[in-house]
């Protein structure tokens, strides 16, 4: 098994590098946007995860937010990442933690990495909150997560204790969309599809946004019903 590491700086650069290179290739399925490689938008939005990221790697051990970064390497090269959890504070909860992203090499998925990295936060947690899409609720829901609710476009689940009133804490990221390289790859998007191509890219990508939306409440909406539902029939059996 890889040693877990907790990080409250920023990454030496090799690390650092992997990490974010994880994070552009595994767009996809790190992304709460989901957006398919089919929209001309989703190398902006690639570029801009990979930018959103980094910022919260720099706020690791400064004053703007108390980022904490979970570090799964290799026993036998400390500079080999195997796998990653960024988590992030729920104000009004010290005890409680949110995992803002997660993810393991794919060549070394299931041997445990994940589960290893959840449990170093439990030590440190009473509770812990993380947002997936519908496919990974039976992973996280194995690891001890139950679903509570609906974050954005995706399943808000937990761990431990109950949900409190505290608030997730996070970076402003807004800036990141008005910067100069994300407006150069927009400009060159525009040149290489069309201006015409790029609306519709731009309809397709709410469309689907308030798809994720939609399936997300629903998917909730069921499961709360099961959950009813089996409580009524340990009750009345």
């Amino acid at each position: 098994m890889p040693v877990v590491t907790l990080l409250q700086t920023p990454p030496e650069e090799p690390l650092k590098s992997q990490l974010l290179q994880w994070v552009v290739d595994d767009f996809s399925q790190l992304s709460s946007t989901a957006l398919p490689p089919s929209n001309p938008l989703y190398n902006l939005y690639q570029y801009g995860l990979g930018f959103e990221v980094h910022l919260y790697l720099e706020a690791l051990g400064g004053s703007r937010l108390p980022v904490e970064l979970l570090l799964a390497c290799a026993d036998d090269d400390p500079q080999q990442l195997h796998g990653f959890a960024l988590c992030l504070p729920i104000d009004g909860e010290p005890s409680a933690c949110a995992v803002a992203w997660m993810a393991v090499r794919p060549d070394l998925r299931r041997r445990g990495i994940a589960r290893s990295l959840l449990e170093h936060l439990r030590q440190r947690y009473n509770r812990i909150e993380l947002a997936c899409g519908q496919g990974k609720v039976p992973c996280f829901e194995a690891l001890g997560f139950a679903v509570v609710g609906v974050r954005d476009t995706q399943v808000l689940m937990a761990s431990g204790a109950a949900p409190g009133d505290g608030v997730l804490l996070m970076l402003d990221v807004a800036p990141v969309w008005r910067t100069v390289e994300v407006q150069q790859i927009h400009s060159y998007l525009l040149k290489q599809h069309g201006r015409k191509a790029m609306v519709e890219a731009e309809k397709k990508r709410d469309r689907h946004f308030d798809e994720l939306s939609r399936h997300a409440r629903a998917f909730v909406l069921e499961r709360a019903t099961q959950v009813q539902t089996r409580e009524i029939r340990l009750v009345t059996g």
